[in-house]
């Protein structure tokens, strides 16, 4: 129990670390109005959204950081800036701009040369679909649902006179401290529930094989689809090779990678996203969110996969 109290701490502080660097300094640019200014990049989303100026700011803050963006929106809320349901929708719209960014990072540079142009272009497609559908949602659900959700905002506020970098920044420590102290001790919880289920074996539990022939998966694509849902770069990395060499056609190929997600996703949510987001909006919230993206993403593979299985007979 003590090594998994050591490890757990070992996993929080550096992330802790970070999230009062973005707690500080989102709250430094707050209060010296520089967020305020940059704003007008993300104007046009919010407005068809309804969602309040300050979801510009954050939005662009997701550009670099979306648990920067986060903390932002959180002490917002906390703040009486934001109402939940507020909040709710600018936390979905911080998390779109990662399927884009890992466009460039993640499949153009490594899943498309890995699995080749067809199959790597469909999975590619697949994840940058998950996040324009949830940027249609916050779109169709803002316009649904903010329009009694009117609160102050600082974002719509006459530009105040420009205060002093030391002031700005005791300011900053002083309104950060209290939900610093939320989100590290929630993290630390929900990290150290996320260990203890793994130490436990409960995490690694699923078993791909009896779903692996419900969906006639090739015996020999197992091996690569039990990998992929603990590790989807080494089960692409795997799987490669055996689309290269025509062991497996690019459709089985596809229907391996789909059904493999199914998997993956709900374990990857329980062990980052959750204690990512239930640290920062709180248990209620941040499940909420959890279960709304773990769930928008699985929805679109699973289309994918009834798609796949229906075209292949």
């Amino acid at each position: 129990m003590l090594n998994l109290v050591l490890k757990t701490l070992e996993q929080t502080v550096s992330t802790m670390i970070l999230v009062f660097l973005m707690l500080f300094i989102t709250g430094l640019m707050t209060e010296m109005g520089v967020f305020q200014r940059i704003s007008y990049l993300a104007k046009p989303l919010v407005s068809i959204s309804r969602l309040p100026a300050i979801s510009a700011s954050t939005f662009v803050i997701s550009l670099g950081s979306a648990l920067a963006a986060n903390t932002m929106i959180a002490r917002m809320k906390n703040e009486g800036h934001l109402s939940e349901r507020q909040a709710f929708l600018s936390a979905i719209l911080n998390s779109v701009p990662v399927y884009f960014r890992e466009l460039f990072t993640y499949q153009l540079a490594f899943v498309i040369p890995v699995l080749g142009i067809f199959v790597g272009g469909v999975y590619a497609l697949v994840a940058v679909s998950t996040g324009l559908i949830k940027l249609i949602l916050v779109l169709i659900l803002g316009r649904a649902y903010l329009m009694g959700d009117s609160m102050p905002s600082l974002e719509l506020a006459e530009p105040q006179e420009r205060k002093s970098l030391i002031n700005s920044a005791i300011k900053s420590l002083r309104g950060q401290g209290r939900i610093f102290l939320r989100i590290a001790a929630l993290y630390f919880i929900m990290t150290f529930l996320v260990l203890y289920l793994s130490e436990g074996g409960i995490l690694q539990s699923l078993d791909v094989l009896p779903l692996a022939h419900l969906f006639s998966v090739p015996p020999e694509t197992v091996i690569p689809l039990t990998i992929y849902v603990a590790s989807p770069k080494a089960g692409i990395t795997l799987l490669g090779p055996m689309i290269q060499n025509g062991d497996i056609s690019e459709s089985k190929a596809l229907i391996v990678l789909m059904l493999g997600s199914l998997f993956m996703l709900p374990v990857y949510s329980i062990r980052s996203l959750m204690p990512n987001y239930t640290s920062v909006f709180g248990m209620r919230l941040g499940l909420s969110l959890v279960a709304i993206s773990t769930g928008i993403s699985v929805l679109v593979r699973l289309l994918v996969l009834v798609a796949l299985l229906m075209a292949t007979g």
